[in-house]
């Protein structure tokens, strides 16, 4: 009858409702709750999607005074000002306290679903329990839980909603069997083991060794952030460990696993609300210890930058700690890992202890007792330390047995070649029953025919997967090696390179559409993905490892060919396996194919640095090969002219790929290392050449490429590379400064997924600035090789009173400076990270000596000018008594010829500078002139970053601070990072965590020689004073969330980066 009565109604306003239909909604919700319903058997929900109107909260007011309170209530608001509004009038009849605990604000409404469905009667809603600062617990509703969804928590009470008594004794056994068999362990497995119903889990003594660095980080408890890093052989049981710490842990402090392919800032707000769930006193939390498994240091860097961004944000107490890192990574040499940083790493290999043998052959021993050996063989394996004899015989026993012909067998040969050489691979049991011709059966059915069909030895060695989040059923191999072996034995009578070549022509599994995606992601890594050292593997490859086992088989290169190009069809033309292929030719010396190629990889990504410079690296290895394989002695004109189109061909593709948009995780196109090696090694060629190789060959050479001067000999015959050829050295020095300005902007990290696309040469990639600094001299030499004996000769021989520095041109000035190293900012600076200072000094005051003694800013240009002033900053911080020196006074003066603004603005090197040289010793001893200088030197900078930086991605755009302000005045009160890093002890990793964790600002000798700088924080901007108050200077704070909230007196530590000044450790003043 009431619901005829609401149906029948017609919409109305606010005035209209009051009126006729409040009386009705009354009755409404009184017969609802006192008639219809039984009393706490169900919720009402109030979702508000619109601006709150009056009726709805009425109807609030009435369920809330029929319900006897807000027990069974829930309200759902994705607008934090349509709460605000809400609950200002809903608080009249519910508390205010009350009403949050049952409110749920900003939750987007694609989560709204599945918090209505988690959402159950107060006294009978799913909670867990965490433990907290006093000793005892507190609830987590799983509506809470739902909300941190990027993380898997451990709770105290885990597990403990199982019931036992419905668990049967094959279900138990099933459970266990599964991890014995290989299977990733479960909390089950933990649990299972508290209540007695399974054997006890082998505690390792990497988990000791693992937990005593935990107790020890707890007891020292120095920084907020620490880490414990556990490094082990894949398939040896370091995520085991892990577990076992974070189970043993539970009770102590609250524990998470983060969830893979989670943002990182999302999954540090989850970590910090975990943190401080239920808790009244933010520096008196438990620590969160948080399993973070395989993600690659860029990952995990970043996640520890926001937390500490966080603690800083929250002004939580330095010495509190906060939250504990679990880094849990494969390495295939994890005791390397461990002496790198041996304080916070322990290490899990195959080899087993004096004291876990024993333990290991005893639990084989009682496992046989209940399970078959052959289905328990990862742990047996385990057991006998992973002996290749052991494994040998196995598969040996194995394959003997298997008939070949068998899809199954065929389907084995698969998933043992992904196994082998693709992380986590696997192959989904939907694309199996394709294979195998099963896709007919639905449901239960489907999943039980697969496993029925599977043969004996394929059930012994599949393991059966199931994704955490997709709950996709998938198979692998039961360990690494045992697919390694697989494979191996395999390969005896069919070559691996068949194996693959059948797997990439299957159309069946490549073109099933059930997870297909990931599937062929799997693929092209296979055929991709190179091994690092840097990220644990054995060696470094130059193709994927499957490539490079094809190449040592017999007629390995063309099989290998082929087998790119098949996958490139079956990848459906994939633009960069196009690009794998023109790199495999031109490595083997085939041009011609490679050039295809690479232009095919081009029309398919026309824009993808990458892909360009790689068009640019075939005509680069094709001019090396041609360059260094002469067919005579000096080579003929025509072949003369083949060599120079074919480097002239690698410069302009470079420079193309130079021009292109560069990609959001690259910092510099990686063309202009490419553009530098061709034309040196371009530059050495031409001095061959036959008319250039007589014994005035040089200086007419010389004349060729820096005038207009051109020999008849040549005039006609390189008539299209004249122009090119005389902005040679113009070009080079352009790409040199290119890569100097690039390194002293940003760090030079390297992602891993550009480490499968870069071509450069390993030193460019790891050792750029060593690189640079060493072609700076090979391209100045070139140009000043001979002049150097001839302006000796005339030295010698003259009798005016011009010392030699003033005898030199500028550019033999030049060339001469930028052979010493200092050519550019990045070499100049390099010589501060020089371990023999002394010889850096001496190098450095050689430099100076090239300038003329009574310098003005007219002798030099603006390049000149600013590796002068660069290379006075470098000496008085190596050598602060040489005579070569200038007063600070001096450099000012020189520095202003240098321009903040307008088109011709001076380069950002050079407005670096005045930042550094106009910072004043005190704020009120700066002129109105010099706080001119300095404040718009130092907005022009920002302007320039921000230009820059626009494209990248946050990790790429990590800049580096090269100076820092110290207490000491003149030129002295500039300090460089080398400085500060000799004062940070410790490994290279240790030290790294000091500069990450700020533990280096408290070191003492930092604190002594570094000046803290006092500013303010207004509007979320930082600022110190310049002058007079009214002028002021906006300080970049290094980690934009340490600074403090609301407007606040501040000190700091300040840095100068190409940034602008930026604030370090910045602390509110009492």
């Amino acid at each position: 009858m009431v619901r005829k009565q609401l149906v029948s109604l017609f919409p109305c306003d606010e005035m209209d409702w009051t009126k006729t239909r409040k009386k009705k909604m009354k009755k409404a919700v009184s017969f609802i709750c006192n008639d219809i319903l039984p009393s706490s058997l169900f919720v009402v929900l109030f979702l508000l999607v619109s601006d709150v109107e009056q009726p709805l909260v009425e109807t609030f007011h009435e369920f809330y005074a029929e319900m006897n309170g807000h027990d069974c209530l829930t309200v759902i608001s994705e607008s934090k000002e349509n709460y605000k509004k809400w609950s200002s009038l809903a608080q009249l009849s519910c508390p205010i306290s009350a009403l949050n605990e049952i409110s749920i604000v900003e939750m987007p409404l694609s989560h709204v679903d599945a918090t209505v469905q988690s959402i159950q009667l107060s006294k009978n809603q799913p909670t867990r329990k965490l433990p907290v600062s006093h000793g005892g617990l507190c609830f987590l509703k799983s509506v809470e839980e739902a909300m941190l969804d990027t993380l898997e928590i451990v709770s105290v009470d885990q597990c403990d909603d199982t019931n036992l008594q419905i668990l049967s004794e094959d279900e138990i056994q099933q459970t266990e069997l599964y991890f014995y068999r290989g299977g990733k362990i479960d909390w089950i497995n933990f649990w299972l083991v508290d209540k007695h119903k399974c054997e006890v889990i082998i505690e390792r003594d990497a988990y000791k060794e693992a937990s005593k660095i935990l107790n020890n980080v707890v007891l020292r408890n120095k920084r907020p952030i620490e880490s414990v890093n556990i490094y082990h052989h894949p398939g040896s049981g370091g995520s085991t460990v892990a577990r076992q710490i974070l189970w043993s842990q539970r009770t102590k402090v609250r524990c998470a696993v983060v969830k893979q392919s989670k943002e990182v800032t999302t999954v540090c707000e989850h970590v910090v609300k975990l943190r401080e769930h239920n808790e009244s006193d933010k520096n008196n939390c438990l620590p969160v210890l948080l399993l973070l498994e395989d993600q690659n240091p860029d990952y995990t860097d970043d996640l520890r930058r926001h937390l500490g961004n966080a603690i800083a944000t929250k002004k939580i107490s330095p010495s509190v700690l906060c939250f504990i890192l679990l880094i849990c990574n494969r390495s295939n040499d994890p005791e390397k890992m461990c002496r790198a940083s041996p304080s916070q790493t322990v290490a899990v290999t195959h080899k087993l202890s004096h004291e876990e043998k024993p333990l290991f052959l005893k639990k084989a021993e009682q496992l046989k007792l209940q399970f078959e050996s052959d289905y328990i063989l990862t742990f047996v394996l385990m057991s006998q330390e992973f002996q290749h004899s052991y494994i040998e015989d196995f598969v040996k026993n194995l394959l003997e047995k298997t008939d070949h012909s068998s899809p199954i067998t065929r389907l084995i040969r698969f998933v043992a070649l992904l196994n082998c050489y693709v992380k986590d691979s696997y192959i989904s049991v939907s694309h199996c029953e394709a294979s195998l011709g099963l896709a007919l059966y639905v449901g239960s059915t489907r999943y039980h025919a697969f496993v029925d069909h599977l043969s004996d030895e394929a059930r012994l060695i599949f393991i059966h997967l199931r994704d955490s989040t997709t709950h996709i059923p998938s198979i692998r191999i039961i360990h690494p090696l045992v697919a390694k072996e697989i494979l191996t034995q395999l390969s005896a009578n069919l070559p691996q390179s068949v194996i693959a070549m059948d797997l990439i022509k299957d159309e069946v599994l490549l073109n099933h559409r059930f997870d297909r995606d990931e599937f062929l992601k799997v693929i092209k890594a296979l055929f991709i993905r190179r091994n690092k050292k840097s990220r644990g593997d054995p060696t470094d490859t130059a193709f994927s490892p499957l490539i490079e086992h094809v190449i040592n088989e017999r007629g390995g290169v063309q099989k290998a060919v082929d087998l790119m190009k098949a996958a490139y069809i079956a990848l459906g033309k994939d633009a960069y396996v196009a690009q794998q292929l023109a790199r495999l030719l031109y490595t083997n010396n085939r041009f011609e194919e490679a050039l295809e190629w690479a232009e095919e990889a081009k029309s398919l990504s026309p824009h993808d640095t990458f892909i360009l410079d790689t068009l640019g690296q075939v005509y680069k290895r094709w001019f090396y090969h041609l360059h260094d394989t002469p067919e005579e002695k000096e080579p003929s004109p025509e072949r003369a002219v083949k060599i120079i189109d074919i480097a002239l061909k690698g410069i302009s593709a470079f420079r193309a790929s130079e021009k292109t948009p560069k990609k959001e995780t690259v910092s510099l196109n990686s063309s202009y290392y490419g553009e530098v090696d061709v034309g040196c090694r371009l530059l050495k060629f031409l001095s061959g050449v036959d008319v250039f190789s007589s014994v005035a060959g040089y200086s007419q050479l010389m004349r060729y490429l820096l005038t207009d001067y051109i020999p008849e000999e040549v005039r006609t015959l390189w008539n299209r590379f004249h122009v090119q050829l005389k902005g040679l050295e113009r070009s080079l020095r352009q790409a040199l400064e290119s890569i100097s300005e690039d390194l002293s902007y940003f760090q030079t990290d390297i992602s891993e997924e550009d480490e499968e696309l870069d071509a450069r040469d390993p030193e460019q990639v790891y050792n750029p600035r060593e690189w640079l600094t060493r072609k700076s001299a090979v391209y100045a030499g070139f140009f000043c090789s001979e002049q150097e004996e001839s302006d000796e000769a005339a030295v010698s021989s003259s009798t005016d009173t011009f010392s030699p520095a003033e005898r030199l041109s500028s550019f033999q000035r030049q060339m001469r400076t930028y052979k010493l190293g200092g050519g550019n900012v990045t070499a100049i600076l390099s010589f501060l990270y020089d371990q023999k200072s002394q010889r850096a000094g001496k190098k450095l005051e050689e430099i100076m000596a090239m300038y003329p003694e009574n310098l003005t800013w007219k002798n030099l240009d603006e390049t000149e000018l600013t590796n002068f002033l660069f290379c006075q900053i470098a000496l008085n911080c190596i050598l602060p008594g040489s005579s070569k020196l200038l007063s600070l006074q001096k450099l000012q003066d020189l520095s202003k010829r240098f321009l903040t603004k307008g088109r011709n603005m001076s380069s950002a090197s050079a407005l670096f500078l005045l930042s550094l040289l106009f910072w004043p010793d005190s704020s009120n001893e700066l002129s109105s002139t010099d706080a001119q200088i300095l404040l718009s030197a130092i907005d022009a900078l920002q302007r320039l970053c921000e230009q820059k930086i626009q494209h990248k991605a946050q990790r790429k755009s990590r800049i580096v601070t090269h100076f820092f302000l110290a207490k000491a005045r003149g030129l002295n009160k500039i300090v460089h990072r080398s400085a500060i890093e000799k004062q940070s002890k410790g490994t290279l990793s240790e030290r790294k965590l000091k500069w990450l964790g700020g533990e280096v600002w408290k070191t003492k000798e930092v604190v002594q020689q570094l000046k803290r700088v006092k500013g303010w924080t207004e509007n979320e901007n930082l600022y110190v004073s310049c002058g007079q108050r009214e002028k002021r200077i906006r300080v970049i704070p290094r980690y934009s969330a340490s600074l403090p909230h609301g407007n606040e007196k501040v000190t700091f530590y300040l840095g100068f980066s190409f940034d602008g000044v930026v604030a370090f450790d910045i602390q509110v003043m009492e």
